[in-house]
């Protein structure tokens, strides 16, 4: 569902992301690790077409995302870090902005609007400006209007932000159980390793623009000589290539 080649991002002599390759499956949580200035973002960017390749290329769902950028955002659903909503709008009233920018016929919209600012709790500000929301409101207000077209590929970048243990718990479960029935793929870029260790299909992990390993937790935790969490390891193999790029 998602496969890059060989892609690379460079901002002017620095490498941001180097040779990147990796092929998800449908249906699969994918977590993407790595420690900050790791090239994390750059690669989301490159995935979602916000940001166009040096080299390479990204695909999701078959289709290339700089060839037919329209067709493979219909496939896909984007909650960033921090989310560029507009204050002026309702919560409401964005939601059928985004309706509109996916040319969502009336009755599906107005079938999945409701139920979705119910689901994520924002229905009972829907008709509030936007500038009124808590940060942890605006980021479950990108959440409902992320899965409003229905996606099969979500990517989401530090979801955690701004949100209290009972909103992380749902949105993780919710993540989860639409990977698990209906064939969702999430790809999920997090500092937040013990969550990642309780939910992924599989890691990757990546360090100074290059991918070090990819897995599932079991394969990744088997590379440390000694039992540990996911934690352990990710800074195990993070220090140890530090420590060699230093010789």
């Amino acid at each position: 569902m998602i496969v890059t080649e060989a892609l690379t991002k460079r901002f002017g002599e620095k490498t941001a992301v180097d040779a990147l390759d990796l092929r998800i499956e449908p249906g699969t949580f994918f977590c993407f690790l790595g420690p900050n200035g790791a090239g994390k973002t750059t690669t989301i960017k490159m995935l979602t077409g916000l940001l166009k390749p040096t080299a390479g290329r990204a695909v999701l769902g078959g289709i290339d995302i700089q060839r037919d950028p329209v067709a493979a955002k219909r496939l896909l659903g984007y909650v960033p870090d921090a989310p560029f909503l507009y204050d002026k709008l309702t919560g409401r009233e964005f939601m059928r902005f985004v309706a509109g920018l996916y040319q969502m016929p009336e009755g599906e919209y107005r079938a999945r609007c409701d139920s979705l600012l119910a689901l994520f709790e924002v229905d009972k500000v829907a008709d509030q400006l936007i500038e009124d929301y808590s940060h942890g409101m605006r980021q479950k207000l990108s959440f409902a209007a992320c899965f409003l077209h229905e996606p099969r590929i979500v990517i989401v970048d530090e979801p955690w932000v701004g949100l209290d243990p009972k909103n992380i718990r749902f949105v993780k479960n919710f993540l989860k159980e639409k990977t698990r029935n209906e064939g969702l793929t999430v790809f999920m870029s997090t500092h937040t390793l013990s969550i990642a260790e309780e939910i992924a299909d599989r890691i990757g992990i990546i360090h100074n623009g290059r991918l070090l390993h990819l897995g599932t937790i079991a394969e990744i935790k088997a590379l440390q000589d000694r039992p540990g969490t996911l934690e352990d390891v990710f800074l195990e193999l993070t220090q140890a290539t530090d420590e060699a790029a230093a010789v």
